[in-house]
């Protein structure tokens, strides 16, 4: 399906829309997310924000991933979803949200699941948004950004026009084998997750 579709297809369904996008690393996750949040007025639930929201707010899940984070352990799954109990309780996501950057693994996807279950919240769509890898290596090896301004530029797409070559660097993580690596990691990863979906009849592919 292509994206005006979907688009299409959501528009004509309730008002109330709990969503979940998946896309590799420069797959334009953020643009869509943007769309759906103006369109439907719900907010988008990173993982990494409502974590450190959480540790800010000093919320009981909060402090317990805090626990882990000063001692150098990735945060346990248990808390993750904690975390995100809390946060799909508050008030803005009763007409809705959209999940980003979780579920990563089957087993994250089950216990989420499964929370939403004893919540008696259900997804309405799991959008995936896919996009050729060569594309997004090109898209993001070709991102230079400016020392001296700050600005972030694209040498093929948004070439830089009043700023010397030699100020303009590429991130560590911009290089080619880093994103190959991270592409390589996002579908080992997200695969499963795909059929997992798939079977529960809500996932959207979008090319």
């Amino acid at each position: 399906k292509n994206l005006r579709t979907t688009r299409c297809q959501l528009q004509k369904r309730k008002r109330h829309m709990n969503l979940m996008l998946f896309g590799a690393p420069g797959a334009g996750k953020g643009t869509q997310a943007k769309f759906l949040i103006e369109k439907y007025n719900i907010p988008q639930i990173s993982t990494g924000d409502i974590l450190r929201a959480a540790i800010a707010d000093k919320t009981q899940m909060g402090m317990e991933a805090k626990k882990f984070m000063d001692e150098g352990k990735l945060v346990p799954d248990s808390t993750i979803i904690g975390i995100i109990k809390d946060r799909l309780a508050q008030e803005d996501c009763k007409k809705g949200f959209i999940l980003d950057g979780f579920p990563r693994t089957l087993p994250q996807a089950e216990a989420l699941n499964e929370l939403m279950s004893n919540m008696n919240i259900s997804l309405d769509k799991v959008i995936s948004l896919n996009v050729p890898d060569s594309d997004i290596v090109e898209r993001i090896t070709g991102r230079r950004t400016s020392k001296v301004t700050g600005k972030i530029y694209h040498i093929k797409f948004n070439p830089p026009v009043d700023e010397k070559e030699e100020d303009l660097y590429q991130r560590e993580d911009d290089t080619e084998e880093t994103v190959t690596k991270r592409l390589a990691a996002y579908h080992e990863q997200t695969a499963p997750l795909i059929d997992y979906y798939k079977n529960m009849g809500v996932m959207v592919e979008l090319d």
